[in-house]
């Protein structure tokens, strides 16, 4: 899986800049060396995303806020999209300027670069990654945790990638959208899952799982459970 992969690589790195990339990408030039210019010069940031472009050239919107109960029912709702700066469209944050330098909550896991003095403040450097989110939903995590220790995410339109997208999940598109849904639950449940915010959830579990069935058409175990039978 995606987090304990990266577990493994981030374990045996020793720089103080670390780097995530999905294998759907094409790096443009100089890319590494303007990540790591625009996050040294912003050292209250623990992590920095980029520019997304995708193949048909246009700039892709890879940045979202951290989920909650209240964002998500503005997304299923489209009240989110009525009220785009209210907190029931903190989620799809679609107003964000992608061409201005700015903090961004949580930017897609494609292009991710981690100031190692950072991760060290979260728990163990060189597992940052919760494995309980083997696919998705481990970078929201850890970039939420990071937020919440003082050390929130900045976006860079300064460079880009060109990002394919999907490339890999597509290929098993049932077993991920089953997977990218319970992974939704289980941040959600980690992290909103205490007092009154649990009464919410529970009714929202319902249905996201029913969501679930309907656009993957029918049910599936996911890739937590089928990755054993390999």
């Amino acid at each position: 899986g995606y987090a304990e992969g990266n577990n493994i690589a981030f374990a045996r790195a020793s720089g103080d800049f670390l780097l995530t990339l999905n294998p759907d990408t094409e790096v443009t030039e100089g890319t590494f060396e303007k990540s790591i210019e625009r996050l040294k010069a912003h050292p209250k940031f623990g992590c920095l995303g980029i520019k997304l472009v995708g193949i048909d050239g246009k700039t892709q919107s890879s940045v979202r806020g951290f989920p909650t109960a209240l964002a998500l029912f503005g997304e299923i709702t489209g009240l989110g999209r009525t009220w785009p700066n209210s907190p029931l469209g903190s989620y799809r944050l679609s107003n964000f300027d992608y061409d201005r330098e700015q903090p961004g909550p949580q930017p897609m896991g494609t292009y991710l670069l981690f100031r190692r003095e950072a991760l060290a403040r979260v728990g163990d450097i060189e597992a940052p990654f919760d494995p309980s989110f083997p696919i998705f939903f481990n970078e929201v995590d850890l970039l939420y945790r990071l937020d919440k220790a003082g050390w929130p995410t900045l976006y860079t339109p300064a460079t880009w990638v060109r990002h394919h997208g999907g490339e890999s999940t597509k290929q098993v598109r049932k077993s991920m959208i089953w997977e990218s849904h319970r992974s939704l639950l289980r941040y959600l449940w980690k992290h909103h899952g205490k007092g009154l915010g649990a009464v919410g959830l529970w009714g929202l579990s319902a249905v996201v799982y029913a969501a679930a069935f309907v656009r993957a058409r029918g049910y599936d175990a996911g890739f937590r459970v089928k990755r054993h039978h390999l």
